[in-house]
């Protein structure tokens, strides 16, 4: 079969090398980026972060080389700033956010107030190429059940402004303050999606459809669906695995969609519960299982997922390798887990966050 592409964006906080502190160096970062990577480097929302994305890959090989490179180029334009990158959901030291001064954002502030104040969280997300937006919003109806299971996977802010939260994922209680972000109902059409889109934005609450933050939505700017809902992963090669579990994901849903399958029945509320499950426990615990909608141990989820998308895997060729790298979190842990690991042998935040500056950019033997 003709693999569709598959594109990731990560978002990753700058912190000052010693201490762990985040640091509002975005602006020095992308200036100084060089002319193969300055396409690739974002701002966001506040200085002490940026957001890295990659090309458009068919391969697994290919996406990781790309995922590694745009890791090591934000590294060296953090370093010439003075500062290093770290793959981590929240900042586990605490600090107060400053604000990139762009008019966008500004709205931003004085509008949603502390929410956004107080919003320094990284997210990972993935793009998977579609034929339509018609198709993109049968994909969209069919993954939803499935979204809290990535989350669970990517968990990786389990603190929170110097607080140990109780969370794996405590970026999956501040990133919903958003008043469009989360879960969604299923759509039935792209007709339907893209009123109820437009609906959101003439309510005057929203700024722009960028402000349209659904776990899973049709992009503005690519013929992707995109996938919002993952913490970024700490460790590049998980990072890899939720894109290659995500255009697993979209290609078993486009199929459905093709064969007139109906999306699950999983209320959106039911899927709110869901997402709440999968940030407390991450992989540590149970969660709801998407086809009956029962607690369940994460292990027996993980086999429900992988069994969901294997057909599809397996025609791709990536099914061998999405095991092993399945296998692999499981054995070494979430991005929480080892954050948590890391805090329990030391008790200091920055020993946290040093660790992370470590793993970010480790590349596989």
């Amino acid at each position: 079969m003709d693999e569709r592409t598959v594109g990731v964006e990560e978002e990753l906080l700058l912190v000052e090398p010693a201490s762990g502190q985040p640091r509002a160096v975005s602006g020095a970062v992308l200036r100084g980026a060089g002319a193969d990577d300055s396409a690739h480097f974002h701002n966001e929302l506040q200085m002490e972060q940026i957001e890295i994305d990659t090309l458009p890959s068919r391969s697994l090989d290919e996406l990781a080389g790309e995922v590694y490179r745009r890791r090591h180029a934000a590294a060296l334009g953090a370093r010439a700033a003075g500062a290093e990158i770290a793959a981590l959901g929240t900042s586990p030291l605490p600090f107060k956010p400053s604000l990139t001064p762009e008019p966008r954002y500004e709205w931003m502030a004085d509008h949603y107030g502390l929410t956004a104040a107080e919003n320094l969280t990284c997210g990972c997300h993935v793009h998977v190429a579609v034929a339509s937006d018609e198709e993109g919003v049968g994909v969209i109806d069919r993954v939803r059940p499935w979204l809290p299971v990535l989350l669970a996977m990517s968990s990786n802010s389990p603190f929170w402004q110097g607080r140990v939260t109780g969370y794996a994922s405590y970026r999956g209680q501040v990133w919903p303050r958003w008043p469009s972000a989360g879960p969604t109902g299923t759509f039935g059409s792209a007709e339907n999606y893209h009123r109820i889109v437009q609906d959101m934005v003439d309510s005057g609450v929203l700024l722009d459809k960028g402000m349209i933050y659904f776990d899973a939505r049709l992009s503005r700017h690519y013929p992707t669906v995109e996938i919002r809902i993952g913490d970024v992963c700490l460790e590049a090669e998980d990072a890899i695995m939720l894109a290659a579990l995500v255009r697993g994901l979209v290609e078993t849903a486009a199929r459905e969609w093709q064969a007139g399958r109906p999306p699950l029945r999983v209320p959106t509320e039911v899927l709110r519960l869901a997402n709440w499950r999968a940030s407390k426990s991450g992989l540590g615990g149970d969660l709801v299982h998407p086809a009956i909608l029962r607690p369940m141990p994460a292990t027996v989820v993980l086999d429900a997922l992988l069994d969901h998308v294997a057909p599809v895997l397996d025609d791709i060729g990536d099914l061998s390798t999405v095991k092993d790298m399945v296998k692999a979190l499981v054995t070494r842990g979430t991005g929480a887990d080892q954050q948590r690991q890391v805090y329990d042998q030391r008790n200091r935040f920055s020993d946290v966050v040093a660790h992370a500056v470590a793993r970010t950019t480790e590349c596989p033997p």
